[in-house]
């Protein structure tokens, strides 16, 4: 089962044709007024010669996790103690219950302090669709991810990813998503935390019309997650994730045209060639293009493949990002 998979089983995604510890300033990227400078994403220090630093995204280990091999508490010492990756970005299905519960979250907050692993962001699935053409749905997507705000807020991350899904026309969702995503990054600007969407699916996998959401929300704290695959505009079957896919829009092109929004990057990767290459992307060319906006803050290992291992892919993808990542 995939993220996309488990929202769909949740019943929550159609898509048409589509006081706490002290935290981060907001986090931005250019939109439609202005241009500032995030100390996240854009002014993090250089570490071993690349220009970002790596991060460790809780969905690569999404199998063991759903068969209780281990468990959300014990991923920030398994991301730091087996691979020496220092940086984590949680996803909240594997703690859906304890958005609230403050034993819970001062535990993990601890486990990560406790083995020098930063916090970066919580994947936020399973919450409504933000751009629910239906207003009284829509507020409740809104205010279902309030919690996770919180959460994020006190776990020290910068942001929390969300989904752009809704039924409609692409001109109908992205009325209905910037409405949505405006308010809730409304909600998150006090107190420092960014809201992003992922390219997801549907129209959301569509760089351009993504990007022209975020111009449209015009919030300094609402942003994009480009991720290196997750560009199927259109599949077989409708809204079936599993089904396959028949209209991919350009990786390249739609990262590029998301980089402007970026507080954070995944670095998706399925399957490997004998050379250690990501056979779905072109790594030097998509790291290249993030290079050029600038952007100098957490990639995150996001591995997806059946071949490896889930540990096996994770170091390969690790490997992958190092050795590309000094020479573009």
């Amino acid at each position: 089962m995939n993220r996309e998979q488990f929202i769909k089983s949740l019943g929550l995604l159609t898509v048409s044709g589509l006081s706490t510890s002290a935290f981060l300033a907001s986090c931005t990227g250019k939109n439609s007024s202005e241009t500032t400078t995030d100390s996240t994403a854009f002014a993090s220090s250089v570490v071993g010669g690349l220009f970002f630093k790596i991060s460790l995204a809780e969905w690569s280990f999404h199998k063991a996790l759903f068969a209780k091999e281990f468990e959300n508490l014990e991923f920030p010492a398994k991301a730091k103690n087996e691979f020496g990756i220092n940086a984590v970005e949680y996803v909240n299905q594997f703690f859906m219950d304890k958005a609230r519960d403050n034993a819970y979250l001062t535990e993990l907050k601890k486990r990560a302090d406790d083995v020098g692993v930063t916090n970066v962001l919580i994947m936020c699935d399973g919450e409504g669709e933000m751009a629910n053409r239906d207003a009284k749905k829509r507020t409740e997507a809104v205010e279902n991810h309030y919690k996770w705000v919180d959460a994020a807020k006190f776990l020290g991350c910068h942001s929390i990813r969300v989904n752009c899904f809704g039924v409609g026309t692409a001109e109908e969702v992205a009325k209905a998503g910037a409405d949505g995503l405006r308010r809730l990054s409304e909600y998150a600007q006090p107190i420092g935390i960014n809201v992003i969407v992922e390219n997801h699916g549907g129209y959301s996998s569509n760089g351009q019309w993504l990007a022209n959401v975020m111009k449209e929300v015009g919030m300094a704290n609402c942003g994009t997650l480009p991720d290196f695959g997750n560009f199927c505009t259109k599949r077989e079957s409708g809204d079936v994730w599993e089904s396959k896919c028949v209209e991919e829009y350009d990786r390249y092109k739609g990262v590029e045209e998301m980089m402007p929004f970026a507080k954070g990057v995944s670095a998706k990767a399925i399957n490997f060639d004998e050379q250690g290459n990501c056979i779905e992307t072109d790594y030097a060319k998509i790291l290249a293009i993030v290079k050029a906006a600038g952007y100098t803050g957490h990639i995150g290992i996001e591995y997806e493949g059946t071949v490896l291992s889930e540990a096996e892919g994770i170091k390969a993808t690790k490997t992958l990002l190092e050795r590309v990542g000094e020479t573009v």
